[in-house]
């Protein structure tokens, strides 16, 4: 289709997460936009793509481009770490559609970390669950705290996206204190995957007072159980409360 940007998420990278309408988009178009940590995943098994890479925080310019490439009538991909409606480009994209009427957008859904890594730790969100960031670069601190203490008000299971950087080194530690002030046990049962799909991948699952006290990274989820979740074999497990 003329005119069009495919909106992809590609899971956590590797060629076996993505999915068949993932790969059938890609294969559709002959140009892929992306932040160049991405783009770098996909060359390995689309060599003969063009290209076209942003680094962090260059997103707009990304969305723009994208755009400007669509009304030269190319075949135009915009890919995303995971899901791209999940802290992906897809919301942007379409905020900037107005400016650009003669572009059709496609969202193509990806393999998002919350579920990819909970995969791997067992059943962490097998009931109601949340997702939160730890970023604050685009939301306040004070934003976050509050849907935080909310997960442990509602008792809800939760993946943390986000929660370090070299700016932010003590953000998941804060995160902990704000959950165990508003009533989480010490005890609660917590896990974290960093490098989910890819080179390095490691797992750890205990309790929250020792998550506290874990270094984390940009490229880590963390997950929160709720009141009902235990630690099975090395494995997360909530509740369904099947009887």
């Amino acid at each position: 289709m003329e005119n069009a940007i495919y909106i992809v998420g590609i899971g956590p990278g590797r060629e076996e997460f993505l999915t068949g309408q993932a790969r059938t988009a890609l294969e559709r178009c002959d140009v892929i936009v992306g932040y160049s940590v991405y783009v770098e995943l996909l060359r390995a098994f689309l060599p003969d793509k063009e290209y076209r890479t942003t680094g962090m925080t260059k997103e707009r310019e990304r969305c723009r481009l994208c755009y400007s490439l669509a009304l030269e009538g190319r075949q135009v991909a915009l890919v995303c770490s995971g899901d791209a409606g999940v802290y992906g480009l897809a919301s942007l994209t379409y905020e900037l559609s107005g400016e650009y009427p003669g572009v059709e957008l496609f969202v193509v859904p990806g393999i998002t970390a919350a579920t990819s890594g909970a995969a791997l730790l067992g059943a962490p969100l097998n009931h109601d669950y949340c997702v939160v960031s730890l970023s604050d670069l685009m939301t306040p601190w004070e934003t976050i705290a509050r849907r935080l203490r909310a997960v442990i008000e509602a008792d809800f299971a939760a993946a943390l996206y986000n929660p370090s950087s070299r700016r932010r080194a003590d953000y998941l530690r804060r995160a902990c204190d704000v959950m165990l002030a508003a009533g989480a046990s010490p005890e609660r049962a917590c896990g974290c995957v960093e490098n989910i799909g890819r080179a390095g991948e490691q797992t750890w699952v205990g309790p929250l007072c020792e998550l506290r006290e874990r270094a984390v990274n940009m490229f880590t989820t963390v997950f929160i159980g709720n009141s009902t979740t235990f630690i099975q074999n090395g494995k997360l497990v909530t509740r369904r409360g099947y009887r």
